[in-house]
């Protein structure tokens, strides 16, 4: 059952992760260019909804995370706890920082208002945050330091 569990949590890391993570980092210079270009719009709205969809299919990945854990008698394991903390720290940072950014940079264009660089930096530092505290986590989750099966 936990090469079962684990394997549904890879799986579920690939596929709603990590779309989330490349589409978020591709949203603020689409941002910029919908801003120059209105038929870039599309591609904006596009990137919203995979960040906002798959950000909701990424709960599986720590629900999966947590069983797969609880499966392997490694609940208390230090990388574990670390791992647990830095995926609860990104999803707070995509739940407060980079969705609600998003929504108002989408806003603006499709009000027509402009767009000042300074509110697509702030959205790119923001999700690259993101993005390194995930990859952080992705490391913690193959070495697990202290473990006896790290590498």
């Amino acid at each position: 059952m936990t090469k079962v569990l684990l394997t549904l949590h890879v799986l579920a890391a690939i596929v709603a992760v990590g779309p989330v993570t490349v589409a978020a980092s591709m949203f603020p210079p689409a941002v910029r260019q919908a801003g120059a270009e209105a038929s870039a719009l599309g591609t904006v709205r596009l990137l919203h909804r995979i960040c906002r969809v798959y950000s909701g299919i990424g709960i599986a990945v720590p629900a999966l995370g947590l069983a797969t854990a609880g499966a392997m008698g490694v609940l208390g394991s230090g990388w574990l706890v670390a791992s647990i903390t830095l995926t609860a720290v990104a999803a707070g940072i995509l739940i407060a920082f980079v969705l609600p950014r998003q929504d108002e940079l989408l806003g603006r264009l499709d009000a027509g208002k402009p767009v000042e660089r300074s509110g697509t930096a702030q959205l790119a530092m923001f999700t690259g945050l993101f993005n390194l505290l995930w990859a952080t986590v992705t490391v913690l989750m193959i070495v697990r330091p202290g473990s006896t099966t790290g590498a």
